[in-house]
């Protein structure tokens, strides 16, 4: 499962992405996954929101996650 990083998501992890290793559990769901990203990088927690897109496609939190899925990581943006 390849996490794509974007914005201050990039910043907080310091690279553009990763992956689980082999040896971890795969998040099963997109809320595991925010839980997942808020528990190894406690950053994630002080965002006001955090949109995830599972191939291509937003997602919501309820949406159940497969090990060949590619996940983007969106934060929130501002400007005009």
């Amino acid at each position: 499962m390849e996490i794509l990083l974007f914005g201050i998501a990039k910043d907080i992890v310091g690279k553009s992405s990763f992956r689980f290793d082999a040896d971890d559990l795969v998040p099963t769901s997109v809320s595991e996954l925010k839980d997942r990203l808020k528990g190894s990088f406690p950053e994630f927690g002080k965002l006001s929101s955090l949109a995830v897109a599972v191939n291509s496609a937003y997602a919501e939190d309820s949406d159940r996650l497969r090990e060949g899925d590619e996940i983007a990581i969106i934060p929130p943006v501002s400007g005009g």
